[in-house]
């Protein structure tokens, strides 16, 4: 028997070499294919690099994709959209660099993973206005989100 339970995920987006509204596109467009249906979607924002100087500004977005796939099965299929887009290289140890697409995984149902290769909720989701922004757009109840942080925890 077939499990076809389908999972919310919520995804951020990032984008700042090239057309960042067409990588947009083009990203949700793989996600549809490869992922699930995206089911909603945030309005674009354009924002400063974080963590690291660039000329080039980012674009931001935020989506909800209804997936069968695993979390680590959805982290695989967003690297591989990754890589079909043209990402050579992804951040390591906090060096972060200009790239044509970032896919992260925010949440995923109400799970918390913590494996070497995937952290959900991504760890620093809540300290990044680029992320929590059109996050908040899509999911207006995510600081009540049992996942979130306590005023008593650190981020």
């Amino acid at each position: 028997m077939t499990d076809t339970t389908l999972h919310k995920a919520y995804l951020s987006l990032g984008s700042n070499l090239g057309d960042g509204a067409a990588n947009m596109e083009r990203a949700i467009e793989k996600i549809e294919e490869l992922a699930g249906h995206v089911e909603c979607r945030s309005a674009l924002y354009v924002t400063e690099p974080w963590g690291f100087a660039s000329e080039h500004l980012f674009t931001n977005a935020a989506v909800m994709c209804l997936t069968p796939l695993s979390p680590h099965d959805l982290l695989a299929a967003t690297q591989r959209i990754e890589r079909e887009m043209g990402r050579k290289k992804k951040s390591v140890g906090g060096v972060y660099h200009d790239r044509i697409i970032d896919i992260d995984i925010l949440l995923y149902d109400d799970c918390r993973v913590d494996d070497p290769d995937l952290k959900i909720p991504h760890p620093l989701m809540w300290k990044r206005d680029f992320v929590m922004q059109p996050l908040s757009e899509i999911f207006p109840e995510v600081w009540q989100s049992p996942l979130a942080p306590t005023s008593s925890s650190s981020t």
